[in-house]
């Protein structure tokens, strides 16, 4: 009979950790692409620090145009993502777990807005919003003016983050799963309550993952912003509009606040790798079990 003998390698591809088996083999043309793929987003990143006066850095980050937009921009992102929350939660919960006609066609109009231009979106805006557009005419009679403010800001940033933080919040609720809430259903627990004793505490990291990534994206907005707010220093001119101005009339500020950016958004980026581990799922998963 005859034996099929599998090839030595120094080490294995597959191993147990706790009572969960983990696959690490990976083709050696892989690391290759891969490396490429990293080079061709690294580079550009460290020609541009390479090309930053360190010498007058700090005057040309603290001078008072680029110190008005960096808390102007930190400001209506802390917004921007608190309205994503607000509004991106239920309707992932609605995209996960509900099932109502037109569910497919609701889910491609709210993600809309990822493969639209930002400025496409900016004009959206502009004719719903502003002084001539579909609501903000009546709301110019009682006198409120959305367009060109900060208000305009924070909406242009939460028009083009609220589809990320569905999609990606819509992705960990299918991956948590449903065996838990249909337990506590069984068992007489209400929906108000699995949501909040359930589904919270299972997504919860996940939800603060892509609530600091929808941060990141807030921060960075520049065509939307641009169309629909415009470019008023104090008021609507946030980091990446400040850096767009100054790239004509001193490219050295531009590069000095473009690295500002960067490392703002770095930070921010590592902080969704400290995100708690959900109690509920760490009591749940196989290693916690005797």
């Amino acid at each position: 009979m005859p034996v099929l003998v599998l090839p030595k390698t120094s080490r294995p591809a597959a191993r147990v950790h706790g009572r969960t088996w983990q696959y690490t083999g990976v083709p050696r043309w892989v690391y290759l692409v891969a490396a490429v793929g990293a080079l061709f987003i690294l580079l550009p990143l460290a020609g541009m620090v390479a090309q930053v006066n360190w010498g007058q850095f700090g005057a040309l980050i603290t001078s008072e145009p680029s110190v008005a937009a960096l808390l102007l921009s930190l400001k209506t992102a802390a917004a921007s993502t608190a309205l994503c929350i607000v509004f991106g939660v239920p309707l992932a919960l609605l995209l996960a777990r509900a099932q109502f006609f037109g569910q497919r066609i609701l889910r491609a109009l709210i993600l809309l807005p990822l493969v639209v231009p930002p400025v496409v979106g900016g004009l959206a805006l502009l004719y719903t919003f502003g002084r001539e557009g579909l609501i903000g005419k009546s709301l110019t009679v009682v006198g409120i003016n959305i367009a060109f403010s900060t208000t305009a800001v924070i909406m242009a940033q939460t028009f083009v983050a609220l589809p990320f933080l569905v999609l990606s919040l819509e992705g960990t609720l299918r991956t948590a799963g449903q065996k838990y809430e249909a337990v506590a259903a069984t068992l007489g627990a209400r929906p108000g309550t699995v949501l909040r004793r359930i589904t919270f505490p299972l997504v919860l990291p996940g939800l603060i993952s892509v609530a600091v990534l929808s941060f990141a994206r807030c921060l960075g907005e520049f065509g939307a912003t641009l169309t629909f707010a415009g470019s008023l220093q104090g008021v609507t001119r946030t980091l990446p509009l400040e850096i767009y101005l100054q790239r004509e009339t001193d490219p050295e500020a531009a590069v000095a606040l473009s690295f500002l950016l960067i490392a703002v958004a770095v930070l921010v980026v590592a902080l969704t790798y400290r995100a708690p581990k959900s109690p509920l799922r760490a009591l749940m998963s196989p290693e916690a079990a005797p």
